[in-house]
């Protein structure tokens, strides 16, 4: 066998290069497309709602003529729709933040359990995907609302008195309860992935070097499941900026957030191409940071 012909791909290799895009291009790329289209156009009393500002393509100079961004601009002269996008990221930072906080020591915990355990704590971390998102999220309600099991709880244990409520439900303390428990799988996986392959021997070496056990966590420990943070925090973070159902069910009318937004404006006001801007404005504020975060990881790693 030649050296040209060793070298030359196989067709098994480009198809599993291939599959990828494929998949990407269908689900991902083709609707964005026609969401972006959507967002050109304007909004009509029709079946959809909104007129096509341009059919195909045809020349460059007609295409780029008949392009309209008044939807584009409305966003930015309405204040609601940029409070939307500053209280939607405020409380997805939040929220990572609190996830980091509670799912940091217990993938540690996890990982630092004997070899046998382990399978059993890890599918008691992804028992609740087991039970319906929406039914998990309805059960919150049953809990926090002020009649509900939280306040019976509290009032048993003497902590309240007989006509004391909490006052949890339809505030944003309740979204940040509900997104934290939703999320929390997504969070506790990737971190115990990486402190999993841990080597335990350095631990053992700082030890007998006399480093304290909290410094020998934020030197070696913490530095070395880095990956494992950035892969959590990005999975919650992206989600919970467009999350729709937990502020909706939970949160009150005060609880501002990008997703209610979103689905006011399509099944609301029935205004599909303003609805098409703020998803496209939205897709863009989460993709841009993270491709210019992952070129930067690139060109780290590259020195």
């Amino acid at each position: 066998m030649s050296e040209a012909h060793a070298l030359k791909p196989s067709p098994a290799r480009w198809l599993v290069v291939i599959v990828p895009y494929v998949w990407l291009s269908l689900f991902f790329l083709a609707p964005f497309l026609i969401i972006l289209k959507i967002s050109l156009s304007d909004t009509a009393i029709a079946m959809p709602p909104y007129v096509p500002v341009f059919q195909g393509f045809g020349a460059i100079g007609d295409f780029i003529s008949q392009l309209d961004i008044e939807n584009y601009v409305f966003l930015t002269d309405d204040p609601l729709y940029i409070d939307a996008y500053l209280s939607s990221l405020r409380i997805a930072v939040i929220s990572t933040l609190l996830l980091l906080l509670v799912g940091y020591p217990m993938a540690l915990c996890m990982a630092r359990a004997s070899a046998g355990i382990r399978p059993t704590l890890v599918m008691l971390v992804i028992l609740p995907f087991w039970t319906s998102f929406l039914i998990r999220v309805y059960a919150w309600i049953g809990i926090l609302k002020p009649e509900g099991l939280l306040t019976l709880l509290l009032q048993t244990l003497g902590i309240y008195g007989p006509d004391d409520q909490v006052q949890i439900f339809r505030t944003e303390t309740a979204v940040f309860i509900g997104i934290v428990y939703s999320y929390l799988p997504f969070m506790v996986l990737p971190l115990y992935a990486a402190l999993e392959k841990l080597d335990g021997t350095l631990l053992e070496a700082a030890s007998d070097l006399g480093c304290p056990p909290w410094k020998a966590f934020w030197k070696i420990t913490f530095p070395l499941s880095l990956p494992g943070v950035i892969a959590g925090s990005m999975i919650c973070f992206i989600p919970i900026t467009g999350e729709f159902v937990i502020p909706d069910l939970l949160g009150g009318a005060e609880t501002l957030m990008i997703g209610k937004t979103l689905w006011t404006e399509f099944f609301g006001n029935r205004d599909w191409p303003l609805a098409s801007a703020v998803a496209v404005i939205l897709l863009l504020v989460l993709v841009v940071p993270i491709m210019i975060f992952q070129n930067q990881q690139q060109k780290a790693e590259g020195k």
